[in-house]
């Protein structure tokens, strides 16, 4: 499989990805599996995980789909040991899956997005957690987790989105936390927080992408969102070795937004 680079840093490595049937999942898939690395996506569509696994083996790469609600610790189980049985261990795992509910402020927030956003974002982020973990500590060689968190929350509020930030700042100290937990086990643990990037979340209610452009020209120190290309390659520093002294950060890839 080519890569923009001459590096195959996941030659040989299993990786897992949440929310891997679009958006950021799928970029972040699609950047591993073209540095060498077997790549499962998981999540709850079982044809946008087909597609992500399409366009992989499409370039040569392999990949599998395993159909998971990250919200139910009985699939993020089988999802792991699903990866383990198939390439021998789970060197790499990426927490991506997260929904957004915004638009309202918290008074007007219904219950159901209230829990929506918190069974997933942050129960869904502990139950992965908590299977890599224990996968990745009892098969000897470790491995690497990367927890996709958000630049709202940890580091900015937005109206309209304070369910969500609370969420998000849960990612953050779950990350933290669970890093100087889990690094005496050999599981390194660290997250990235995008800020608007080139995917659908970021887009406001009948806004189109030309439309959005056009905002983020004033709404970003750096006058553009961030492309899905350069968060991933965020994640997959993360989880390489040259991030290995790197334990329990957060690097934010933003455009400039919280700084």
């Amino acid at each position: 499989m080519t890569s923009t680079t001459s590096r195959n840093r996941f030659t040989g490595k299993s990786v897992l990805v949440t929310g891997g049937g679009s958006g950021l999942g799928r970029a972040i898939a699609l950047a591993f599996a073209a540095e060498g690395a077997s790549v499962a996506v998981a999540g709850r569509g079982e044809v946008p995980l087909k597609e992500t696994v399409r366009l992989i083996e499409e370039q040569g790469g392999t990949a599998f789909a395993v159909t998971a609600d990250v919200s139910s610790a009985d699939d993020v189980a089988a999802a792991v040991r699903a990866v383990a049985d198939r390439f021998g261990t789970v060197d790499v795992a990426v927490n991506n899956a997260g929904v957004l509910r915004a638009g309202q402020p918290l008074a007007d927030l219904s219950e159901d997005d209230w829990r929506t956003q918190l069974d997933i974002n942050v129960t869904g982020m502990f139950l992965a957690l908590r299977a890599e973990i224990a996968q990745m500590r009892g098969q000897g060689s470790g491995g690497a987790i990367v927890n996709v968190a958000s630049n709202i929350g940890p580091h900015r509020r937005i109206p309209g989105a304070t369910a969500y930030a609370a969420t998000k700042a849960a990612v953050w100290a779950l990350t933290h936390g669970a890093a100087l937990d889990h690094i005496g086990d050999g599981v390194r643990i660290n997250a990235v927080s995008p800020g608007a990037s080139d995917t659908s979340m970021s887009l406001l209610p009948g806004e189109s992408e030309t439309e959005r452009a056009e905002r983020m020209r004033g709404a970003s120190p750096l006058g553009r969102v961030t492309a899905r290309d350069e968060v991933a390659a965020a994640v997959l520093y993360l989880a390489s070795d040259a991030a290995g002294s790197v334990v329990g950060t957060d690097l934010v890839v933003d455009g400039g937004a919280a700084a």
